[in-house]
């Protein structure tokens, strides 16, 4: 499956931005997807999954409140609305994507993904 995202942007601190992700060449709705982010210097982070049916959503607990993952299989995309953004947001963040095999599984580790997108930058200004 070939992934694509799209949204980043330069917004202010307590601004928003929504993240796509657009998916292709499979049967997006069997897949559990995942946001990651990587900063300069860092290594790359979980912030939020949700499984193929949609009913589980993670996130991790710096994104916790202010972030929204979401999907549409109709559409083969899966969302990150990003609310009352801050500095330490700042990064290129990254969908991924994995075949569960119909579990409902979803996991905040990067290798439980086999597919990634290019990535897109999200610089938030103090």
């Amino acid at each position: 499956v070939q992934l694509e995202e799209s949204g980043g942007g330069l917004v202010q601190a307590g601004g928003s931005l929504r993240l796509s992700c657009a998916a292709s060449g499979r049967t997006f709705s069997n897949y559990a997807m995942g946001w990651f982010r990587q900063a300069p210097g860092k290594e790359r982070e979980f912030v939020a999954a949700i499984s193929w049916s949609g009913s589980g959503t993670y996130y991790a607990d710096s994104v916790k409140g202010r972030f929204t993952i979401s999907r549409d299989n109709a559409k083969n995309t899966v969302f990150l609305q990003m609310n009352s953004l801050k500095p330490e947001d700042t990064a290129v963040y990254y969908c991924a994507a994995t075949n569960p095999g119909g579990s409902d599984y979803v996991s905040r580790n990067a290798k439980f993904y086999d597919y990634w997108g290019q990535g897109t930058q999200v610089t938030v200004s103090s």
